[in-house]
């Protein structure tokens, strides 16, 4: 073990230096009059909607100050938060403060019979929205969407859409959940951000609409389950009579409407009264990464019409040819090569800068031989899932961490060097990883749950993983047993890294510093290494810090390209070769002082020049 590499990363303090502020291409050509004008929701499509991304007036003033300010500071650029540079303010929101947001609204017609629906597709971390003044909903938590009928508080013509903020982040005190961010930023804990930082759009739909649609292969019966929820529970009338094609009546508005396309021909249609079904998909194409196949939806009852898509996929836990338990995608067994991804951009800290940021990160994580993301810790918009289940990149999802402050003696130090403590500490003992606080469990159990209902429908989540190294973990095996409720088509990594509980599908392992060896899980578990490697390689005009943050440091990118092979060829595969099941390689990109990523930070350089594996 490089005990003192593994010293010198725990004990890593901020220091008062001087930070390159760095941009990537999209970053550096912005047109601020287009930023991420893309339909937020590739699962639920609808043709009329106005994204309202763009220059907004902002002011950053006490909390306690409950009326809005007469005067505003100047212009934001939603959706970045004030903290980034691409938003043009570049100051951090502090405990203590609130960020007013106000834009007009032009509303041309109101139509009769239809409703106007404001979403938000996250604002971190409580946020009131305020229409001509009048308060119209709030929301806690910063990582997932919401929305809002502002239909009977707009009028024709000009108003005034207005939202208020508060992010204490991980201040004293806090409980809420906050991922990497921390406001005094260093090593392997980022810039806080704050306020809007997803697409803010809204939409006219029908008074009775498609609100949300659950979508489930299954793969053994050659069918495609759907279910489909209304805003409103549905009045059936003249349910023995079939609608024509396109036909949008009163007296079939009681019925679904299923269109089913094979890249273009229609190969089913399907017409019920029934929200729930099961659709046949006879002699259907298996979805891998290696061959990403989708299959288009049109949904349409009564007067509203949404478009979507779906995949035939299966993943589970099975006993190989010689016993030895392995993820099987598709029936057949397959080795996951994934890499970390934190989502983080040094021009748009949480928020990407464009749609094709988005996806160079995931097509050259491809390309460098993964076919697996995990993203760490962090919820990103609908449109990057859509371009992993295009692409074709399988993704373990992070539940995002929250509770107070943690203990570092618990939590970092020592199951980093003597890793076989962790198993003897049981996660009901609250107080040793911030979860003391009540509310502060049930929030985290329900945005877990909205979570998993959120992202429930796209085919390359193929694993939960709701707890990180024992930031903030509680009650591992219950919240297992809640996911596996909500989801029974996936896989779960309880506790990644260390402070199993001994539950879930795997026997996950975090190993940066000791030497690399298979052992088998005792409960029979698949085994996967679900961190490891972050070595260090500092690309001068490319780095954010000129400190060095990594398990491993090397001088140029031949040395770290050399190391990375080795590592792979001689420790990798040997372990695959004896059941290990999936690795996660530590990370995509550089993140400000840590210069562990396969790519730099700007996404211009990268380090390696080959595939892993």
């Amino acid at each position: 073990m490089k005990l003192k590499d593994a010293v010198r990363t725990l004990l890593f303090k901020n220091k008062d230096i001087k930070y390159n502020q760095l941009y990537t291409d999209w970053g550096a050509n912005l047109e601020p009059d287009k930023v991420l004008q893309e339909y937020p929701r590739p699962q639920l499509r609808r043709s009329n909607y106005t994204i309202l991304n763009g220059y907004w007036n902002y002011n950053i003033t006490k909390d306690s100050l409950v009326i809005k300010p007469a005067h505003y500071d100047g212009r934001i650029l939603v959706p970045f938060s004030p903290e980034s540079v691409l938003s043009e303010v570049n100051r951090q929101l502090q405990p203590g403060e609130m960020i007013w947001y106000e834009r007009p609204l032009i509303i041309d017609r109101k139509f009769a019979g239809k409703r106007l629906i404001l979403n938000f597709g996250a604002v971190d971390q409580t946020c009131e929205v305020f229409i001509n003044n009048k308060k119209v909903t709030e929301h806690v938590g910063g990582y997932l969407p919401f929305s809002a009928d502002i239909t009977d508080y707009v009028i024709e013509g000009g108003n005034l859409l207005s939202v208020r903020v508060k992010d204490i982040s991980d201040s004293s005190g806090s409980y809420h959940s906050r991922g990497k961010q921390k406001l005094k930023r260093g090593g392997m804990f980022y810039t806080a951000q704050s306020g809007i930082w997803q697409t803010v759009w809204m939409e006219w739909v029908p008074n009775s609409y498609i609100a949300s649609l659950t979508i489930k292969p299954l793969v053994e019966e050659s069918m495609v389950s759907l279910t489909i929820c209304m805003n409103q529970s549905p009045s059936y009338t003249n349910m023995n009579k079939a609608p024509k094609v396109g036909a949008q009546s009163k007296n079939n508005r009681s019925l679904f409407r299923v269109d089913i396309y094979d890249h273009g021909t229609r190969i089913h249609s399907f017409v019920t009264k029934n929200a729930s079904m099961n659709i046949p998909i006879k002699n259907f194409t298996y979805w891998s990464p290696e061959n990403p196949y989708l299959y288009d939806m049109v949904i349409s009852t009564g007067e509203d019409t949404v478009e979507s898509y779906f995949a035939m996929r299966s993943v589970e836990i099975k006993q190989d040819d010689n016993n030895k338990p392995r993820i099987y995608l598709n029936g057949e067994p397959y080795f996951q090569n994934g890499i970390l991804d934190q989502g983080y951009w040094p021009d748009g800290l949480y928020t990407a800068p464009s749609d094709e940021a988005m996806i160079f990160d995931i097509e050259q994580a491809k390309s460098l031989g993964f076919n697996m993301i995990r993203k760490h810790i962090k919820i990103e918009p609908l449109r990057w899932y859509y371009h992993c289940d295009r692409i074709g990149m399988l993704v373990w999802q992070d539940m995002v961490n929250g509770g107070g402050r943690y203990n570092k003696l618990l939590v970092g130090y020592l199951p980093t060097l003597f890793p076989g403590i962790s198993g003897l500490i049981s996660d009901k003992w609250y107080f040793l990883f911030g979860r003391k606080n009540a509310e502060g469990r049930r929030e985290w159990l329900a945005e877990c749950e909205e979570t998993v209902v959120h992202l429930y429908n796209h085919p390359s989540i193929i694993v939960w993983v709701p707890f990180n190294e024992g930031w903030g973990q509680f009650d591992a095996n219950k919240v297992t047993s809640l996911i596996r409720s909500l989801d029974d088509s996936r896989l779960i990594d309880q506790a990644s890294g260390w402070y199993d509980q001994k539950g879930g599908d795997f026997k996950s392992i975090h190993n940066y510093f000791h030497p690399f060896k298979y052992t088998p899980d005792k409960r029979g578990r698949s085994v996967v290494l679900s961190e490891f490697g972050g070595y260090a390689c500092y690309i001068s005009g490319h780095s954010y810090s000129p400190m060095i943050y990594g398990y491993r440091v090397y001088i140029n990118s031949q040395d770290l390209e050399a190391a990375l092979q080795r590592l792979y060829q001689k420790d990798i595969l040997k372990m695959k070769e004896e059941g290990l099941s999936a690795v996660v390689y530590t990370q995509l990109s550089d993140i400000e002082d840590e210069v562990n990523g396969l790519f730099t930070y700007d996404r211009k350089v990268c380090k390696i020049s080959k595939p892993l594996m």
